[in-house]
């Protein structure tokens, strides 16, 4: 297990120093923030000390080795709007993302599995085929328009919800949270769901095709022999079995609910990273920018490791299969 780490840690920071290379030339070959920064009554020896403020008179490569340089130390550069380290923008923001990722996942699993599972192992029932039609929808919609049709239907039309906002924030066990008062929850019941959609649905179609499968597989039909109550061959011997996948699948999702919330965190006016990216972008705030895509590739990269060792625990044949290879 020890050595099975250390080769997938290993191969994870050559991703990321690869990535780091990808991102930041990318972003730095994009547009001149100097336009966007500098008066366009300046003069030459304006525009050019404001050039040499921001480290951009430098060569890319030597912009790039700073860059790296820096890093290591936990600095990511600074923003050229607000003059603020990019990383504590960043970090600022991302417990809002977080909580709003949290739970959308949380709604993916409590909704997914159970609907998943009781369509794999009840798959003619009138209910079971209207799951699957309906998660048809969750991959087909646009999220935008999703979103947009629940603030018409549960905020304007009903009044049920509120549209914009974070809520109210409480402190519980050291941790402030919009998750611990009822004004928060109601404030992200709508961009939750909205973002959570997608998952639920891809979770549904994962548990019912390997319940379906796990089904016909010798060790439930010998768990049924044994006479196992049906609560036990489900929950112990099946569901075990069928949520290595599953498991698989929801750690990279989680990544990619917190990468790809900026959609969501738009329409509904949620102050998380996304909508710090939207704003940065508009501006060219170049290390704003690249800390962001920087800090959702180490979680992409955490987050795959993380999986890596939980799946080998779930199945030590993925260890063995590593160390033949």
């Amino acid at each position: 297990m020890t050595a099975f780490a250390i080769r997938r840690l290993m191969q994870s920071a050559i991703v990321v120093l690869v990535m780091s290379v990808i991102v930041f030339f990318g972003v730095n070959i994009v547009g001149d923030p100097v336009d966007m920064l500098i008066n366009p009554e300046a003069d030459q020896e304006d525009i050019e000390i404001a050039i040499r403020a921001l480290g951009l008179d430098k060569p890319i490569g030597e912009q790039y080795l700073f860059f790296l340089k820096n890093a290591f130390s936990g600095n990511l550069g600074k923003s050229f709007i607000f003059g603020e380290p990019a990383l504590q923008l960043i970090l600022q923001r991302m417990p809002a993302t977080m909580e709003l990722a949290l739970a959308a996942l949380f709604m993916a699993i409590v909704l997914g599995i159970p609907l998943g599972l009781y369509a794999g192992l009840r798959p003619h029932s009138p209910f079971s085929r209207i799951t699957m039609a309906t998660s048809i929808l969750g991959f087909s919609l646009p999220t935008f328009w999703v979103g947009l049709m629940m603030i018409m239907v549960f905020a304007v039309m009903l009044g049920w919800l509120p549209s914009t906002g974070r809520g109210d924030e409480a402190t519980f066990l050291g941790v402030t949270s919009s998750l611990f008062t009822m004004n928060g929850l109601s404030h992200m019941v709508m961009p939750a769901l909205n973002l959570a959609l997608l998952k639920i649905s891809l979770v549904i179609r994962l548990t019912r095709a390997g319940t379906r499968e796990a089904v016909l597989q010798d060790y439930i039909k010998f768990a049924r022999a044994k006479g196992l109550r049906q609560s036990r061959i489900i929950f112990v011997h099946l569901l075990k079995n069928i949520l290595i996948p599953v498991i698989t699948v929801l750690g990279l999702e989680f990544g990619g609910l917190i990468a790809f919330s900026v959609v969501t965190e738009t329409i509904f006016a949620w102050p998380g990273m996304g909508k710090l990216l939207i704003d940065s972008i508009q501006q060219l705030d170049r290390p704003v920018i690249v800390a962001y895509l920087i800090i959702i590739v180490l979680i992409f990269v955490v987050l795959n490791l993380i999986v890596d060792i939980m799946y080998s625990v779930l199945d030590p044949r993925v260890r063995l299969g590593d160390r033949k290879a």
